[in-house]
């Protein structure tokens, strides 16, 4: 295969179809979802078999079991699925919504529209899901989409294809609205994210060697998060109960997810009465605790941390833990090693709390919350295509809302400008 001359191909064929696709009216959008919806539960089999494709070869090239965990595909993952396009069918459509219209002096009223992106390029690894959480999401928000998944689901992503398109073709849409790659080869990544005149933006999901690898070399736009060295302050006015329940929630409700807390920050003049309940709590959970001097006086048998531990996104059983002077500390900490995902304060003083949300530079910000809410349904987004870390256009957990933007809209009655 010609990648360069296929890629193309495909983007011609996006650009196209995200023409139309941006206007197609929401119950069309929507009637297309359920179709895809009604196709994947009748190929229930099919995607199975083409999922034990995947497995054997990953199992040949010695993934390890939580990769296989991630690719395998069964009965209830494939419901979910299914549960997943009813879900986004139901969410508002935001596309031609038009918000803060107002009158001017003029007499002009001026408003802002939402309008798809276009064309969305998605990168990703491992987990079959993502082909249809990303269509679903690009479908009902107007955008015709590119999907590349990893080599070692290609005959699973393959499958889904099939029925993405079947669905597109009943509900009368563009079957290029929504493409899977056919291919492995790893130049049409790169392709991909070098066609701006196909591509208007990029959405990489994986580990962070794929996302900087695509952030250093695309020529487009890229929506994105690195790591998720997540946060939790417990002030000198913590409610103690909530403390001890929200760092230990934070920390081990799941530990290979980027909102897991892996820096505990403690006050001072708590660490004596809050700290040692908590590693009892971590240590019988087998979470390995690494702490600084002052941590580790409190807790005996605590590991040292390094300079290294307080940047370290640990996906893993492991939690860094130190003791501040003040809030003040605390927010200077998280803003230097942080990664700007998600941080919690627990605290029951009000003036404090706001401080935090105001002076902590991150997607989410949260009070007396664990950090695990940080994410698109928890937020009401219903499905989200990613959290992003970027500071412009999309923050946080992307969404509908997050896949638009928007543009002025100007109403007159045969105005002129003096």
């Amino acid at each position: 295969m010609d990648v360069k001359a296929y890629m193309a191909d495909v983007g011609q064929r996006a650009r196209q179809a995200s023409k139309i696709i941006a206007k197609a009216p929401t119950q069309q959008k929507n009637t297309a979802l359920n179709f895809i919806a009604e196709a994947l539960s009748a190929s229930c089999a099919s995607l199975l078999a083409a999922n034990q494709q995947d497995l054997a070869q990953g199992q040949q090239k010695g993934l390890d079991a939580a990769l296989l965990d991630r690719l395998e595909l069964t009965p209830a993952r494939i419901d979910a699925m299914v549960d997943g396009l009813k879900q986004v069918a139901s969410l508002p459509d935001p596309v031609g919504e038009i918000a803060y219209l107002k009158y001017l002096p003029s007499g002009i009223q001026v408003g802002k529209m939402r309008v798809p992106l276009g064309v969305i390029g998605i990168i990703y690894e491992s987990r079959p899901n993502v082909t249809i959480d990303a269509a679903s999401l690009c479908l009902k928000s107007g955008n015709a989409t590119i999907l590349r998944g990893g080599s070692e689901a290609f005959y699973s992503n393959q499958a889904i294809a099939q029925c993405i398109q079947q669905g597109l073709q009943q509900a009368e849409l563009p079957a290029d609205s929504v493409q899977v790659v056919e291919t492995v080869d790893r130049t049409a990544v790169g392709e991909m994210i070098t066609m701006p005149e196909y591509v208007d933006v990029i959405v990489p999901r994986g580990g962070k060697g794929l996302i900087e690898r695509i952030s250093n070399d695309a020529s487009v736009p890229v929506i994105k998060h690195l790591d998720g060295v997540c946060h939790v302050y417990i002030d000198s006015e913590a409610d103690t109960e909530k403390a001890i329940s929200i760092a230990f929630n934070a920390k081990t409700r799941r530990y290979g997810v980027c909102n897991a807390m892996e820096t505990l920050l403690i006050n001072e003049q708590r660490a004596a009465d809050i700290l040692p309940n908590l590693a009892d709590l971590y240590i019988a959970k087998g979470v390995e605790l690494r702490g600084c001097e002052r941590s580790q006086a409190v807790v005996s048998g605590m590991k040292p941390a390094c300079e290294e531990d307080w940047y370290t996104e640990y996906l893993a059983p492991i939690l860094s833990v130190k003791v501040v002077a003040d809030m003040a500390e605390a927010v200077e900490h998280i803003n230097h090693y942080g990664s700007h995902h998600t941080d919690a304060i627990v605290t029951e003083n009000y003036t404090k709390a706001r401080a935090f949300l105001t002076e902590v530079d991150s997607s989410s910000v949260m009070v007396n919350a664990s950090t695990g809410f940080a994410d698109g349904f928890e937020y009401g987004l219903g499905a989200e295509i990613g959290i992003s870390t970027d500071k412009i256009h999309a923050r946080g957990p992307v969404g509908l809302e997050g896949l638009t933007s928007q543009k002025y809209v100007v109403l007159g009655n045969g105005h002129i400008r003096q």
